[in-house]
């Protein structure tokens, strides 16, 4: 088994301030290093890079799968499925509105799984995804 490795995602946000008090006081993600263009999260464990790109646009494009549109690009974090309905719960009780709401998806079959995207302040979208069972993560569909 390897060691599960922090992911680095670098992403462009229209204000840092703007975005700093999204992913700081609304995800509460905790602030690293940071300069006047760019600013370190600790999202849930990975390094997020969010850096100042002025009139930065989301792309708007889109993905049919299990009955939704899903927007891409997206970027997220998978939790056990308890866990996951643990951050709904709380990204709810924060008034954190959903792009996607939550939802299951594949019920019943592989990769079963809990998901909700979140819009950020500049268009960026995050999902977030819940597994029963991890081991399910990369499994293949018996179809």
């Amino acid at each position: 088994m390897t060691t599960l490795n922090p992911c680095h995602v670098a992403l462009a946000v229209n204000d840092l301030d703007q975005a700093r008090r999204f992913y700081s006081g609304k995800l509460r993600c905790t602030v690293g290093r940071s300069a006047a263009s760019w600013m370190d999260f600790n999202f849930f464990g990975h390094q997020l890079v969010c850096h100042e790109v002025k009139g930065h646009k989301s792309s708007g494009f889109t993905n049919f799968v299990d009955g939704e549109d899903v927007p891409v690009p997206h970027f997220g974090v998978v939790f056990h499925l308890d866990d996951w309905e643990s951050i709904i719960k709380e990204l709810q009780d924060l008034g954190i509105s959903f792009f996607l709401g939550p939802t299951k998806r594949f019920e019943g079959g592989a990769g079963e799984q809990g998901t909700a995207f979140v819009l950020d302040p500049s268009g960026n979208i995050l999902e977030f995804k819940g597994f029963r069972d991890m081991n399910q993560l990369f499994r293949k569909s018996h179809a």
